[in-house]
C-alpha cells in the first residue's frame, strides 16, 4: 500500500508540473501538419503531413512556396505540392523558426547559431552563399523585415531585459526601439511601414501593442496597447492589405510560449479598434506561427499544427 501511495504522489506531481517552454531537439516526437487558413471559406485545408517537426512558415512574395524551419535548418515548400527542399545555408548551424523573406524575394533573413554561442540574426542570399551577420550580441532573434527592405527588427536580450530593435539590412549600428523593462518580443511590420506590431508582458500578462517604426519614444511614451483580456497573446501579424492582424493566444497563465497547447487563432483589426476574434482552434503553440506567414493577397494564412507521436 505505501508503495502504491508513493507511486500515485508521483503521478499526480507530474502531471500537475507544467511543460515549459524547449528547444526543439529536446521535444518529445510529434506530427507535423502544415495548412492554409481561407478567410473567404473560414476553413483550413492541410498542404503537407511529415512525421517529422517542422515549425513557423513565410508565405514567399511570388506565392511559390513557404519557408518553414525544421531541424536546425531551413526549407522550401512549394504550395503547389511536394516535399520541402532544404536550402544551402552552408555551414550556418541550428537555424530557428524566426526568419523571413524580404519583399523582394531575394534574400532571407534567419536566426541561427552565431559565433557568440546563441541566436543571432544573419541575411543570406535566398539561392544560398553569400551571408552576413547583423546582430551584435546573443540572443537575438529576427522577426520582421520592413516594407521598403531597407529594415529588420528584432528582439534580443540586453542586461537581463529583452527588448525590440531595429538594423539596416545593408549593416551598421542598430536602433533600440523600446525600453520598458517588460519582455517584448515579436515585433513586425505594417505594410506602410509606419508601424511595428508586439506583444509584451509589460502590464498583466501577455498582450499586443504597437509602436512607431522608429521607436517607442522616451519612456516608451508612443506605446499604444491592443489586446486586454483573458488570454496570453503572441506573435501579431498584420495582413498585406493593412486591414488586420492574425496571432496566437494561449490559454491565461500559460508562461511564454510553450509548444504543444491547446491554443487558438485569432483576428482583429490592424488599427486595435474592435474586440479579437477566435478563427481557429488547434495544438500547436512554439512554432505555429513565429513569423508572418500571410499570403501576398491578404486571402490567406499559412500555420502549423502538432500531433503527438
Amino acid at each position: 500500500m505505501t508503495q502504491f501511495v508513493v507511486l500515485l504522489l508521483a503521478s499526480l506531481a507530474q502531471a500537475q508540473t507544467p511543460t515549459p517552454a524547449a528547444p526543439t531537439a529536446s521535444r518529445p516526437p510529434v506530427r507535423t501538419i502544415i495548412s492554409i487558413y481561407d478567410l473567404k471559406s473560414r476553413s483550413a485545408r492541410v498542404l503537407y503531413e511529415a512525421d517529422q517537426h517542422y515549425e513557423a512558415p513565410n508565405w514567399s512574395p511570388d506565392g511559390r512556396y513557404l519557408l518553414i524551419n525544421g531541424g536546425g535548418k531551413l526549407y522550401r515548400l512549394p504550395l503547389a505540392g511536394g516535399p520541402p527542399e532544404p536550402v544551402d545555408l552552408g555551414d550556418l548551424a541550428a537555424v530557428n523558426n524566426d526568419h523571413g523573406i524580404s519583399p523582394d524575394g531575394r534574400h532571407y533573413a534567419i536566426s541561427a547559431r552565431g559565433p557568440q554561442g546563441g541566436s543571432e540574426v544573419f541575411v543570406t542570399n535566398a539561392q544560398g552563399g553569400e551571408r552576413r551577420r547583423l546582430s551584435t550580441k546573443a540572443p537575438s532573434y529576427f522577426h520582421g523585415w520592413s516594407p521598403d527592405g531597407q529594415w529588420l527588427a528584432f528582439t534580443s536580450k540586453r542586461d537581463a531585459d529583452y527588448n525590440l530593435y531595429r538594423v539596416a539590412v545593408t549593416g551598421g549600428p542598430e536602433q533600440q526601439l523600446t525600453a520598458d523593462p517588460g519582455y517584448d518580443d515579436g515585433p513586425d511590420y505594417s505594410p506602410d511601414g509606419k508601424w511595428i506590431y508586439f506583444n509584451s508582458e509589460r502590464a498583466e500578462g501577455w498582450d499586443l501593442y504597437r509602436i512607431p517604426a522608429t521607436g517607442a519614444g522616451p519612456g516608451d511614451q508612443l506605446t499604444e496597447r491592443l489586446t486586454r483580456d483573458a488570454y496570453e497573446d503572441w506573435f501579431p501579424h498584420p495582413s498585406p492589405n493593412g486591414k488586420q492582424i492574425v496571432f496566437i493566444s494561449f490559454e491565461k497563465g500559460t508562461k511564454g510560449h510553450p509548444a504543444n497547447q491547446h491554443v487558438v487563432l485569432r483576428m482583429m483589426p490592424a488599427s486595435g479598434k474592435g474586440k479579437p476574434k477566435i478563427i481557429h482552434r488547434l495544438f500547436g503553440g512554439q512554432g505555429t506561427m513565429n513569423v508572418n506567414s500571410w499570403s501576398p493577397d491578404s486571402r490567406k494564412f499559412a500555420f502549423v499544427s502538432y500531433q503527438l507521436k
